[in-house]
């Protein structure tokens, strides 16, 4: 092993320990707050509450998030992956055509749903007057809609993928609506699993007529427009990724002074590089730590040029858990 490779080993197995640690305190934060948010509401609980029901700093809160809305975020993104991984479990082995399986896929995320009070805290943040929270839940409505298109696939076949966005956009209506009418009525005779098969043969109804009327709404290629999917179209995001990794890396050389740091940052950005591009499975704990060490620099003339290369990393990291 010659002498930069062992260096980046070194780097790697630090990097390790010290984002194991760091996500370990980092989750307790983000399970805290939920708690809070549940108990007290969003806007009810302040950055204080969380310092001392969490038991942490100010100065640690703010080394993991830049605000409260950052932490709601982080929340929701927490259970999202929770649910993508429960749901994708519930795949394996079993046929993905089997309607029995999407049920409960369903079931699990409705579930879910409940047990996290997310729809009463979906409600508050709507109005609320948080951007960047509605930009995200908006976001991920729409990741689910693409989850929905995709199973739908699965389920009917190809050959009426062109009538499946417009069924996935009625079933999300339908659903939602049996079930806050369900709460509403508080029927407790009724289960989940019912409202959600009862929806779902409505479904099949629906896909049945809406196919043979040879009409539809929506065409499934505006779902690329809403969420662009950059493992699509591998070799033009490369492209963008190898072009904005050149500026930063010309930004860095002009700002950094310090002949260590400077080597040091530009392993660090060639290791996230590596990380996206040439591993199947890439670690996106030990990117984010990495851009954690980007970021310790004084030097803010090239803020710019590395934000755009996270948002980049970021992107295609969401998209690829997206399409699991």
């Amino acid at each position: 092993m010659n002498k930069l490779r062992y260096y980046k080993f070194i780097q790697v197995v630090q990097l390790e320990a010290k984002v194991i640690d760091m996500n370990d305190r980092k989750l307790n934060v983000i399970k805290m707050a939920h708690q809070l948010f549940v108990e007290k509401g969003f806007q009810a609980t302040s950055i204080q509450d969380i310092l001392e029901y969490s038991g942490i700093s100010k100065g640690t809160f703010y080394n993991y998030f830049s605000s409260k809305s950052e932490l709601m975020i982080a929340i929701f993104k927490a259970l999202q992956k929770e649910l993508e991984k429960n749901r994708n479990e519930l795949l394996i082995g079993n046929n993905r055509a089997d309607i029995e399986i999407f049920i409960k896929q369903m079931e699990m995320q409705m579930i879910a749903n409940k047990k996290n009070k997310l729809f009463s805290l979906f409600e508050e943040v709507y109005v609320s007057n948080e951007t960047d929270l509605k930009e995200f839940i908006k976001h991920a409505q729409l990741k689910h809609l693409r989850w929905l298109h995709h199973r739908f696939i699965d389920i009917f076949g190809e050959n009426k993928k062109p009538y499946l966005l417009d069924c996935a956009v009625m079933f999300t209506g339908i659903l939602h609506h049996n079930f806050h009418y369900h709460l509403m009525a508080n029927e407790p005779n009724v289960k989940i699993t019912q409202v959600i098969r009862y929806s779902v043969e409505r479904l099949v109804n629906i896909v049945d007529e809406v196919s043979k009327t040879g009409n539809h709404l929506l065409d499934p290629e505006q779902l690329e427009a809403w969420v662009p999917d950059c493992t699509q179209n591998g070799q033009g995001y490369k492209k963008r990724l190898l072009q904005s990794a050149l500026i930063l890396k010309e930004a860095m050389n002009k700002s950094i002074q310090d002949e260590d740091e400077q080597v040091k940052f530009m392993e660090l950005l060639e290791f996230i590089q590596e990380e996206v591009l040439q591993s199947k499975q890439p670690r996106k704990f030990l990117i984010e730590s990495a851009f954690c060490s980007l970021k310790t620099s004084q030097a803010a003339s090239y803020k710019k040029e590395l934000d755009l290369f996270e948002q980049l990393i970021t992107s295609f990291m969401d998209h690829k858990e997206a399409t699991l």
